[in-house]
Order: C-alpha cells, then sequence, then structure tokens
C-alpha cells in the first residue's frame, strides 16, 4: 500500500482516485450522498486495514522490531526541524515545546524497543507435567501474544507524542500489532508528514511498511472501529468522541477493548499547614501549571481543593492573581476548542456561588487565564457541575472549612488520571493517609508537593484512571506495561517442541525473565530475537 489514504470535504478520495466520491456525492440526493461517502470510507478503511493485517509484523522477532522502533526513533530525529515547523503552523505551540516533544517522542519509540528486548512483558510461564497431583497436571507453557491490528486514533494536544508515532502506536508496534492511525484533523499535514517519514524509515530498517498506515476522516474512524480485522483501539480525546467510539466497539457483533483517555480535572488537595508553610508558592507553582501550553493538557490541575485557614485565602489568592498578570495567553489548538472554552468558562463564572478570582483577556485570538472559586458547600450540592472539563486555561478553586467538609467533598470526586497532595514538611502522617486513600480511589497516580503537568516514560509510570479519565481503568497508555494492552494469553498443553516459541523452549534458549514451576527465574537477556 504506498500511500496513506485520505478524506477530502465532499468525500473520500486516495493519490490514485482523486474526486470520484466526490463527483457522485455532489450528483446524489442527501440520503444517497450519506451513503456514498460511509461506502467510500469504508473501501479505503477496508484496503488500509488489510494491507497492516497482511504485514505479518506479529511473526517478526523481538530483536527485528526493537530494530525497526530505534530505526523510526532516528527518523523522527533526522527531521525534528522541519516537523517542527510543520507542527508550529498547524496547532500554535511554540517551537520549544514541539522540539521537546519530538524527543519525548523518539525517546518512546526507543524505551519500547529496550522493553521487548528485556522479555519480562511476555508473562513467560512453565508448569511442568506432574501425575501425582488431583487432578494431574500436563506440560503448560503459557505466554502473551500480540492480538493483531491496532486501530489508533491520535490526539490534539500532543501532534508528536499521543500522534501519529505516539506512545499507542510505539506499544503496539512494539507487542508485534501492526497499527492503523486515524490522523486528528487538528494537525493533517503533520500527520501525513509523519506517517511517510515513518513508513520510509520502516522500508530501509528491512520491516514491512505496512505495519503502519494512516486515515483520515470522521467516517473513516467509525468505519475503523467496526472493522472486523480491528483487534483493538487506542484513543486520547474527549469525553463525548471517546465515548461514541467506545459505545461503538462494544456494540460489534464481537466486541473488541477500547482503551480510552478522556477526561480529567486532575484533582488537588492542599492541606491547612502547607498552606500557612508556603501559600505563596504553591499559588505560583498552581499558575504555571494550568497555563502551560494553554491549559491543554490532559494532566492539567483543574480542581483545587484550598482550606480557609486565617490568612490563607487572602495570601493564596493574592499570589496566585500575581503569578498569572505575567502568563502568556495562547491561542488554543483549533477555533472549535477556543470557541467551547470561552463557552465553558462563562458558564462557569455566572453559577450561584461562584467568584471570579481572575479573567484575563489573551491578545488577538489567544485564551486568557482564568480562575474562579466556590464554596466546598456549593460544591457539594452540584458535584457533576463543578467537575466538567475545561479544555484550557481554567481552574477551579473549592473552598472547605474544615477535615469533614473536605471529606465529603472528596467522596464524590469522579475519575482522574492524577491526585496531588501539597503537605508541609511535618505533617499529620494520619491526614497524609486519609487524603491518599481518597485519591487513589479514583486516580491512577497520586503526586506529592509537585505538579501532575508532566508524565515521565518509565517502567513504573501508570497513566489512567477511573471513567471518565479512562475507559479500562486497569490499564496505562504511558510506561512499559502499556504494552499489554495488545496482548493477549494463549496456553500451550504438551506441546511438540517445534510449535513452541522460543521464549517457552527447555533451557531458555533466549534468556528471558520467566515462571518456571512457580519460581521466577530472572536469567539474564539473550539475544532478545
Amino acid at each position: 500500500m504506498a500511500e496513506a489514504v485520505r478524506s477530502s470535504a465532499g468525500g473520500l478520495t486516495t493519490e490514485a482516485e482523486p474526486a470520484a466520491a466526490e463527483r457522485a456525492t455532489e450528483a446524489a440526493p442527501a440520503a444517497a450522498a450519506e451513503r456514498t461517502v460511509a461506502d467510500a470510507a469504508a473501501d479505503a478503511v477496508d484496503r488500509a486495514v488489510r494491507a497492516a493485517a497482511g504485514s505479518d509484523l506479529e511473526r517478526s522477532s523481538r530483536s527485528s522490531r526493537a530494530g525497526w522502533l530505534r530505526a523510526l526513533a532516528d527518523a523522527l530525529s533526522a527531521h525534528s526541524d522541519d516537523l517542527v515547523a510543520l507542527a508550529h503552523a498547524e496547532t500554535h505551540l511554540s517551537p520549544a515545546r514541539l522540539g521537546g516533544e519530538v524527543v519525548r517522542t523518539a525517546t518512546q519509540l526507543r524505551f519500547f524497543a529496550d522493553v521487548i528486548v528485556e522479555g519480562s512483558y511476555l508473562e513467560a510461564t512453565l508448569d511442568r507435567p506432574d501425575p501425582t497431583l488431583v487432578p494431574p497436571r500436563p506440560d503448560l507453557r503459557r505466554l502473551l501474544r500480540p492480538l493483531g491490528v491496532v486501530a489508533v486514533f491520535a490526539a490534539s494536544n500532543f501532534p508528536f507524542a499521543f500522534s501519529v508515532l505516539g506512545n499507542d502506536t510505539a506499544s503496539a508496534l512494539a507487542a508485534g500489532c501492526p497499527v492503523v492511525v486515524k490522523a486528528h484533523p487538528g494537525h493533517p499535514e503533520l500527520s501525513r508528514r509523519v506517517a511517510a517519514i515513518a513508513r520510509e524509515a520502516l522500508a530501509a530498517a528491512g520491516a514491512p511498511e505496512d505495519a503502519l498506515v494512516l486515515v483520515e476522516g470522521m467516517a473513516e474512524g467509525t468505519a475503523l472501529v467496526r472493522h472486523p480485522l480491528v483487534r483493538a483501539v487506542g484513543f486520547t480525546g474527549s469525553t463525548r468522541g471517546g465515548r461514541a467510539l467506545f459505545d461503538l466497539a462494544a456494540a460489534r457483533p464481537d466486541p473488541i477493548p477500547f482503551y480510552g483517555e478522556l477526561g480529567s480535572v486532575n484533582p488537588v488537595v492542599v492541606t491547612p499547614r502547607a498552606i500557612a508553610e508556603r501559600g505563596a508558592a504553591i499559588a505560583e507553582g498552581l499558575a504555571a501549571s494550568f497555563t502551560r501550553d494553554g491549559g491543554q493538557y490532559c494532566t492539567k490541575p483543574g480542581l483545587v481543593f484550598v482550606p480557609e485557614v486565617p490568612e490563607g485565602p487572602a495570601v493564596f489568592d493574592a499570589a496566585l492573581v500575581a503569578a498569572l498578570s505575567g502568563a502568556p495567553g495562547q491561542r488554543l489548538l483549533t477555533d472549535g476548542m477556543a470557541a467551547a472554552f470561552a463557552a465553558g468558562g462563562s458558564a462557569l463564572l455566572g453559577r450561584d456561588g461562584v467568584k471570579t478570582l481572575a479573567a484575563l483577556p489573551g491578545a488577538g485570538d489567544e485564551s486568557g487565564p482564568v480562575v474562579a472559586a466556590v464554596p466546598a458547600a456549593r460544591f457539594l450540592a452540584d458535584p457533576d457541575t463543578f467537575q466538567e472539563e475545561h479544555f484550557g486555561p481554567l481552574t477551579l478553586l473549592v473552598r472547605y472549612r474544615d477535615r469533614a467538609e473536605l471529606d465529603r467533598a472528596l467522596c464524590v470526586l469522579e475519575g482522574s488520571l492524577t491526585g496531588t497532595v501539597w503537605h508541609a514538611a511535618h505533617e499529620e502522617p494520619e491526614l497524609l493517609r486519609a487524603l491518599t486513600e481518597a485519591l487513589a480511589r479514583v486516580a491512577g497516580r497520586v503526586l506529592y508537593n509537585g505538579w501532575p503537568t508532566g508524565v515521565a516514560i518509565a517502567w513504573a509510570q501508570h497513566h489512567g484512571g477511573l471513567w471518565p479519565a479512562s475507559t479500562a481503568s486497569v490499564h496505562t497508555s504511558v510506561g512499559a506495561s502499556a504494552i499489554r494492552r495488545f496482548l493477549t494469553p494463549l496456553a500451550y498443553q504438551d506441546a511438540p517442541v517445534d510449535v513452541l516459541p522460543e521464549e517457552l523452549r527447555d533451557g531458555n534458549p533466549l534468556g528471558v525473565p520467566r515462571r518456571e514451576d512457580g519460581v521466577l527465574v530472572t536469567s539474564d537477556p539473550g539475544s532478545g530475537s
């Protein structure tokens, strides 16, 4: 499949078929036009998915895939300057931010190369036969294997790190699953360019270039989730869009897993001792965090519980507003996002009991920071409304009077990617334990005296949470275990040696970490083949 599939305003086209679908649409009645577009999208997606399925990526060795991932990282890095300029033009994000994101994306690819060479992700397990047991135990050997073709929906706010070659793609390719990426309409030219670079790099490295295929268009996205050869979906985006696709995946004749990262307000709790010790410093940190890149982070602290201690609110509020006076405005990723942010912010500020601390105008078409405050009692009266995510530079302070009121507020929190505790140097241990437990019930990562806008690439990282933060809270979209989403177990019983993967053969020829008769054996990794 030499070219990525594209869609145009009038229908779907490819490089070889520039306008046939569009002409058909214009010539037919509205209902027929809709069918034409849907049929064209389904045909294009079918070609893309079948090309990916025909790549035979799952038959490749771990060492080969590791080399291919590193080749993708090298190609991305080599084209960094041109790609950053293109991304800046389409997303309005700063070149410095985008350059750092290219580095992160390349690091993710290399990270997963290391993960698959190490081999423990396979969960290789052997139980040798034992006829003395009741019932008798046969020879059992178990391994995780690739699911098949994975559909990846690119995000708007990370045009590299969660897009065509982002974390979902990297982890799926590492698992041995070919990927069909649905490009985000917020950066179409960048998506096409990255896909072309990636396919060229794969071919040059001896990999099947159809291990990665790009499609575009809303109808194409729907057809992709429905395609019978697609075995899982990775999605990063809005709760509304993600829920629609999640329901579509579940409604298939053969439902498939949908791994969606959706909405998150990332609650922060500031203890009374912390605000007394360093309230101004915490306020300054909050200002920097929730306005970073226009507040367009899934980990933006959007809900902050602050105590009403003597002098606390006055000092904290003054420091927060002062810090915002120097915060730059930001043109949001799309005009639609800017309009939604403005409407959502106005609605919040107009609610009963809400106090506006800051609503700074941005220059031109930029969105300025917004800070609102509400008493905890008012928050508790309508928690769903006050937990709506505002994609942009807005945060809501919830003022609690005492521990009991804070506890009640934390009990009604929805799922989030993160939860944060700002505490004093010598905080009460019981309070810290209670806050940790409350946040751990809803968040996938709990931080202490730090800000959540930053997700390290690491073996121990978890990026997920209860609904609506994600559709599968037991999984992560960042970190080594992100690969687990695209693997499925297979047990071999009394299998001939010739059909066994090398990782399950006697003697452990590849030296992968594995469990043998219940005992964990951590051999040094071999060639990683």
